[in-house]
């Protein structure tokens, strides 16, 4: 005899941040919005990251972020790709931390991505 089976699916909870949602006003972080640049890791939101220039952008302004040991660190400049200068690509070349850049649309999706395959990633995202 066979039994109809009701299965319910639910949505597997973790500790880590999840990006929601990107739009050119917010970044909104496991229900959380933000209206501003923000850093972070999959575990928090630093919020005493400061952004300035992405072509002012040096290694030091990523001390902060490179306390969690990032395999990979994403920055995501905002409605469009915006190269930083060659040599903070190569300052993490040297540390042997992969540096991408792309739009935060992208990012934020990449982020997610990273996270949820349990790897080490920190991240900036300029609105």
């Amino acid at each position: 005899m066979l039994r109809d089976a009701l299965l319910k699916f639910t949505r597997e909870l973790t500790s880590t941040l999840t990006i929601q949602s990107v739009t050119a006003s917010s970044i909104i972080v496991n229900g959380e919005p933000y209206g501003h640049a923000i850093a972070m890791t999959s575990a928090e939101v630093l919020a005493n990251w400061e952004p300035k220039p992405i072509a002012n952008l040096s290694d030091s302004d990523f001390e902060t972020l490179l306390g969690s040991s990032p395999e990979i660190i994403l920055l995501g400049t905002g409605g469009n790709n915006v190269f930083p200068p060659r040599e903070l690509m190569f300052s993490f070349a040297r540390r042997g931390i992969g540096f991408e850049c792309m739009d935060t649309a992208a990012a934020a999706r990449t982020f997610n991505v990273l996270v949820a395959e349990g790897r080490q990633i920190a991240a900036v995202f300029y609105l």
